[in-house]
């Protein structure tokens, strides 16, 4: 019997200036083939190039895949993404994904210094076009031509390395542009015991666009915290939530469409008390419906769970950048795929 189908997300090298990783991403990225996780997915808020750091990874692994997790759809144009996703593909000989989502205003607009307009429209016509331009194309007179809303490409021949492209969609509107254009569902923060229900909402706008829902890829980002006290891996997982649950109207918002109190408190003790009035207002239901946290037997019992949803394909473990170092390997270690 092959081993379950997890993926692991990786520390974000150069994202706390105060704590210098002592393990590069193409580092990160062999252990993780080893401990035979099925995937490598690397987010990108602010650090490091996350595209820059996988094209390392690909020259150091052979069969795992090299994910983004996410790249959002504002600071980059569909064209420089779709030259990043084609560039990672060729390097990998095949095994790239582009993650992409909106993102949120406070990072948008804060660091980018753009507009967070439209965002729903935005990752549907990036998501189009990024595949368009990253159509396969075969040398031939075959050119792409887009018109829309957003935005415009006329006439330019696509690359040929196809890209798979996901979206971490987490409203109603959202999903269905997962449903309509995008090859995989990658949802964070989001419930799992929602997930099959929410499902729905992305396979119905797939069937109504003539598209197979099964050929769509759910890869749901799971936190994850082990420790011999599960108070403290708990705590790990809590305080992730805590800060993007209170801090994120996005967030806070999806949440609440499953959990309108919990979603609705954790904002109110945040503006209120700060972190640990938020933390305090996150029940250990909500750190469970969002992450697996325990002994390492426990956490492997919950991700088992996670796995046996049967919308799911492939759960991402994600262990918070805020972990002790301590934690953060053993977890990686714990949940490697051949120990479930």
């Amino acid at each position: 019997m092959s081993d379950p189908t997890v993926g692991l997300k990786l520390p974000t090298v150069g994202e706390r200036p105060d704590r210098p990783d002592t393990h590069s991403t193409a580092g990160w990225a062999e252990r993780a083939e080893t401990l035979g996780y099925d995937s490598i997915w690397m987010s990108e808020a602010w650090g490091a190039d996350a595209l820059v750091e996988l094209g390392t990874a690909a020259e150091r692994t052979d069969s795992i895949r090299l994910c983004t997790a996410i790249v959002n759809v504002y600071s980059r144009t569909p064209a420089v993404l779709a030259m990043a996703g084609a560039t990672l593909q060729r390097l990998s000989g095949g095994r790239a994904v582009l993650g992409v989502g909106a993102s949120h205003p406070g990072f948008v607009e804060s660091l980018h210094g753009m507009a967070y307009e439209r965002p729903v429209r935005r990752v549907h016509e990036a998501i189009e076009l990024v595949k368009a331009l990253t159509g396969g194309g075969d040398g031939s007179n075959t050119t792409v031509t887009y018109d829309g809303e957003i935005f415009s490409v006329d006439g330019h021949a696509p690359f040929d390395e196809a890209v798979p492209v996901y979206n971490a969609a987490l409203g109603e509107a959202n999903r269905r542009a997962t449903g309509r254009v995008a090859d995989g569902w990658l949802p964070y923060v989001f419930p799992v015991s929602a997930l099959g229900e929410a499902f729905e909402t992305v396979a119905r706008t797939a069937r109504e666009a003539g598209r197979d829902p099964d050929a769509i890829e759910v890869t749901p980002q799971v936190m994850a915290a082990v420790d011999d006290d599960p108070e403290v891996a708990k705590d790990v997982v809590r305080e992730y939530v805590a800060r993007y649950v209170g801090a994120l109207s996005n967030y806070r918002n999806a949440l609440a469409d499953w959990y309108p109190d919990e979603a609705a408190a954790i904002g109110d003790a945040w503006e209120s008390g700060g972190m640990e009035a938020a933390m305090d207002a996150v029940p250990d239901e909500l750190v469970f419906e969002l992450g697996v946290a325990g002994t390492a037997e426990d956490a492997r019992d919950q991700l088992r769970a996670v796995l046996d949803e049967p919308v799911v394909d492939c759960p991402i473990v994600y262990v918070p950048r805020s972990a002790p170092d301590a934690v953060r390997d053993r977890t990686i270690e714990a949940l490697a795929p051949g120990r479930l």
